[in-house]
């Protein structure tokens, strides 16, 4: 039952403040229209479409908005592309800063980012420069408040669907699958009603980096609040120990 809590309790309380903002309903709106145009807008033959819709439940995004984004992206053959391209460099200290985009602008996008790295002290570097410091991983975490169930039998539901890992948290448990295993048990703890507060494929630090000095901290926020503020950015990921 060794997990990753510092990067849930993160993740858990930056989703929650994303959801504050609205950001996080421009994300995924983004994400269903996507989703709809490379598989079709039947959740049942579309398991990429069902893990949006999971994602945005956790969010609290209205049903009636859900629908609306489904529809629009199956009726609307005409309408904008999204590109996904993901941008990876440096923050003070070497912090490690992954960016996946959604966009239909690259132009716009890269110099969005590249802007947001070099006001903040950072800069970006080649593909592939630090996503080796990181592990894709399907990651799933239960608000307790939210979860009645005996962590040992959630544990239970979770390793049979092919979980990698399950982790207790103060405020939370942490599920971990690989990318291939996370709509599986995502699905196996939908259907045993467990609720979800984040449910997504995400990138897991193997080693954090700290910061110990005001400055560097100060631009590293910096960095964040930019690229967090920009629609075409969808998530991002870093090994900063805060």
């Amino acid at each position: 039952m060794s997990g990753h809590s510092k990067f849930a309790n993160i993740k858990h309380k930056k989703e929650k403040n994303d959801s504050a903002k609205g950001k996080i309903f421009t994300v995924i709106g983004r994400e269903l229209a996507v989703a709809v145009k490379e598989g079709g807008p039947d959740p049942a033959n579309n398991s990429r479409l069902r893990d949006i819709i999971a994602k945005a439940k956790a969010n609290n995004m209205p049903n009636d908005t859900i629908d609306r984004g489904i529809k629009k992206a199956a009726g609307d053959a005409g309408s904008v592309n999204y590109e996904t391209i993901t941008y990876e460099g440096y923050g003070p200290n070497g912090v490690a800063i992954i960016v996946d985009t959604l966009t239909d602008n690259k132009n716009r996008t890269a110099a969005n980012v590249r802007s947001a790295f070099t006001k903040g002290g950072g800069n970006i570097g080649t593909p592939g420069c630090v996503s080796f410091l990181f592990d894709r991983k399907g990651q799933i975490i239960i608000d307790k408040e939210e979860c009645d169930m005996d962590p040992d039998e959630l544990m239970m539901i979770a390793l049979e669907a092919g979980a990698e890992d399950f982790s207790e948290e103060e405020d939370s448990f942490e599920v971990i699958t690989g990318p291939d295993e996370f709509s599986t048990v995502r699905e196996a703890l939908e259907k045993a009603g467990i609720s979800m507060a984040e449910a997504d494929v995400t990138m897991i630090p193997q080693t954090w980096t700290e910061l110990t000095d005001e400055e560097s901290i100060k631009k590293m926020n910096r960095i964040m609040d930019l690229l967090d503020s920009d629609d075409d950015v969808q998530a991002t990921y870093h090994n900063w120990d805060e």
